[in-house]
């Protein structure tokens, strides 16, 4: 009988470190939200740049809502005067909402894997969970999830 303890782990890491041919290093993370999936490689830079989908952020999200969401975790989360990131999303399904969640989600977990003392903060924020809401899927002999058709009793 072998216990936990005995045992290795060799599950591969959610975040990791990568480096590209050019010779800079990137950090990557994935994010998700209801059916939304972004992937976020994060490196630093001189200039902070912001691109989701090869478009810049501020032209993918129309709305001021949006744009704050997947800037909040640079806001709130690092330091004042801290070091310039350069960040780079794919992001693919859901709506363009659940979208800017996802990329929250990443963002904040390549935050704390390029630095692990912005974890408390993060988690503090919220910023870290996975929210695992989504859509109820329809039942057989219902019109929705839960709506049954009207019923008479005569």
């Amino acid at each position: 009988m072998s216990t936990n303890v005995d045992k290795e782990i060799t599950k591969p890491a959610r975040n990791a470190t990568h480096s590209v041919a050019g010779g800079g290093k990137y950090i990557e993370a994935v994010g998700r939200r209801k059916t939304s999936t972004a992937r976020v490689r994060i490196s630093e830079s001189a200039k902070a740049n912001f691109l989701v989908n090869g478009k810049d952020a501020k032209e993918y999200f129309k709305t001021e809502d949006q744009k704050r969401l997947i800037l909040d975790p640079m806001v709130k989360g690092l330091p004042a005067g801290s070091s310039k990131w350069s960040v780079e999303v794919h992001v693919s399904g859901g709506g363009i909402h659940s979208q800017a969640e996802a990329i929250r989600h990443g963002l904040s977990r390549a935050l704390v894997a390029s630095d692990i003392a912005l974890r408390g903060g993060l988690k503090k924020l919220g910023f870290l969970k996975r929210d695992p809401r989504a859509k109820e899927r329809r039942k057989f002999g219902l019109k929705k999830a839960r709506k049954a058709p009207q019923w008479s009793k005569r």
